[in-house]
């Protein structure tokens, strides 16, 4: 079941926003919440944060949780992957989804965030499978 507490952020949502945010509510259990206030959508599994979005100045972020290693990797490739804002740094990156990140990747990306915050033991097969 998908939840939205409050309005979308007032400000116009781009078609990338509107793509992460889709990808990011299409996971088993997911919901939308606005705990920050109406510009931050935050996206929880059972309670848990996996992602974050918001639009400043018509440039769409998101905090998305990492390997580790792959988020030094990936921070190291592309100037549009940032240290997470706000986040652990070691855990969590910022996307500036601007189109500079290939979409495969930026899929990729939010699916291991679900991934490593779901108890996917908790999951059915169905629902494994996002």
């Amino acid at each position: 079941m998908k939840i939205r507490r409050t309005p979308l952020p007032a400000q116009p949502a781009t078609p990338r926003f509107k793509k992460a945010r889709k990808r990011l509510l299409s996971f088993p259990r997911a919901q939308e919440t606005f705990p920050f206030g109406p510009q931050v959508a935050v996206y929880k599994v059972d309670g848990k944060m996996f992602a974050t979005l918001a639009i400043e100045e018509g440039v769409c972020y998101s905090n998305l949780k990492c390997d580790p290693v792959w988020a030094l990797a990936l921070r190291k490739k592309f100037k549009s992957v940032q240290p997470g804002y706000h986040m652990n740094k070691r855990h969590w990156n910022t996307l500036t989804l601007d189109g500079s990140l290939p979409d495969p990747l930026v899929r990729k990306m939010i699916e291991l965030s679900y991934v490593l915050v779901a108890p996917l033991n908790n999951l059915t097969k169905k629902q494994k499978r996002p």
